[in-house]
């Protein structure tokens, strides 16, 4: 009798024991009504804890030193324009000695430029009416209507004017305008002086680009962008003249047009050779401030143009350029940053630390870097897409 209830006892004993065991091994899953249920069998997961085997994987992970953090570190004004010709040419320049043929297009090139640069199949002479529309954004005295006047008489330069005042860096609304008196309206003198400068240098960029199909319009989006970042630089941190800085942002950007053209007629002499991305890249970094100042000199601008291109190469040191110099080369370096930046060549954060301050406010610099980064989708891919939904 004794005996039996002991095998009784025992039985429940083990029950209970298994029940206990099988509740500790399973996770509760939330039930309607907030209760908690078992799950079945086949949900059970490992127990959150290290079991024998994790156990020594988890010694030697802990032995292992921790992987270094990657600090992203800002670009260099050199790193910034080799990216730029990367994304332009395809290939940035490089201290290599060039296979005789295309040192021989390096020479040429170069001696081509003493002469040829500032030649009308190369570089637009001063435009007739930049005289008068100077002096006029320049008085107080001229009205709106004789300003409209002025530019009335280029149908080139209204076309050219109105594209620009409806581009995200001078639209100030969602009407569109459609009419230079609306546009001297709302941009006002500074504004406008600044569309007409850029409308001025527009078609030299308007070119074939051969082996570098990119390069036009790329060149075009920094020289747009340059001039309007080096304006600001001018009149919030230099207190320069403005206008010169737009000229001089455009000039700029119109001598790199004239090296590559000059480049490309010289391989076009040569059949046997396809042009050289390096090679191009190279002349570019050499050639353009000599040329940007046969421009200026060209166009009767003055000395202080010269000496803030000559600024622009990388032995000037930045406590010796000029006061237009210093404005340049920020509106120069910021502007790259951000066309990287809108044809995806470089992410934000690497963007946005390389930018340099250069004696800009903070709020003043976010709200350039967000004019200069406004059109997120660079021109090129939207061309592309709009072509293939009209097909």
């Amino acid at each position: 009798m004794l005996l039996g209830v002991g095998i009784v006892f025992a039985v429940l004993i083990g029950v209970a024991v298994w029940l206990f065991t099988r509740r500790e091994s399973v996770r509760p899953a939330a039930a309607q009504g907030g209760e908690w249920v078992f799950i079945g069998p086949a949900e059970i997961t490992p127990p959150a804890g290290p079991t024998p085997a994790s156990k020594g994987a988890q010694a030697t992970e802990a032995a292992a030193p921790a992987p270094p953090i990657q600090e992203v570190v800002p670009l260099s004004s050199e790193a910034v324009f080799a990216k730029m010709h990367q994304l332009s040419l395809g290939a940035a320049a490089s201290g290599e000695t060039w296979p005789p043929p295309h040192a021989e297009v390096i020479s040429a090139t170069a001696d081509a430029l003493q002469e040829s640069a500032t030649e009308d199949r190369y570089t637009p002479r001063r435009p007739s009416l930049l005289p008068q529309l100077l002096r006029a954004v320049n008085d107080e005295e001229v009205s709106r209507r004789e300003l409209v006047s002025i530019i009335s008489k280029d149908p080139s330069l209204v076309g050219n004017l109105l594209k620009m005042a409806n581009s995200p860096f001078y639209r100030v609304s969602t009407q569109s305008v459609e009419s230079i008196d609306r546009a001297v309206v709302i941009l006002g003198n500074d504004g406008i002086r600044s569309l007409i400068a850029a409308a001025l240098a527009q078609p030299i960029f308007q070119i074939r680009g051969g082996d570098f199909p990119r390069f036009p319009e790329i060149a075009w989006e920094h020289t747009f962008r340059t001039a309007s970042a080096t304006v600001t630089h001018t009149a919030i941190v230099e207190k320069s003249d403005p206008f010169a800085a737009q000229l001089l942002g455009l000039v700029a950007g119109m001598a790199g047009i004239v090296v590559f053209r000059v480049a490309l007629d010289q391989y076009d002499m040569r059949p046997e050779l396809r042009p050289h991305a390096g090679v191009i890249a190279s002349l570019l970094d050499t050639q353009s401030v000599l040329v940007g100042k046969r421009i200026a000199s060209s166009w009767g601008l003055s000395d202080r143009i010269a000496a803030a291109l000559d600024d622009q190469t990388f032995a000037v040191a930045a406590d010796k350029r000029t006061a237009l110099g210093r404005s340049l080369n920020f509106g120069r370096l910021a502007s790259a940053l951000a066309v990287l930046h809108t044809f995806q060549a470089l992410d934000d954060v690497t963007a946005q630390i390389s930018l340099p301050v250069a004696g800009m406010p903070a709020t003043e610099l976010t709200r350039l870097w967000n004019r200069l980064t406004a059109d997120q989708e660079a021109p090129g891919r939207k061309k592309a897409r709009a072509t293939a939904a009209a097909r």
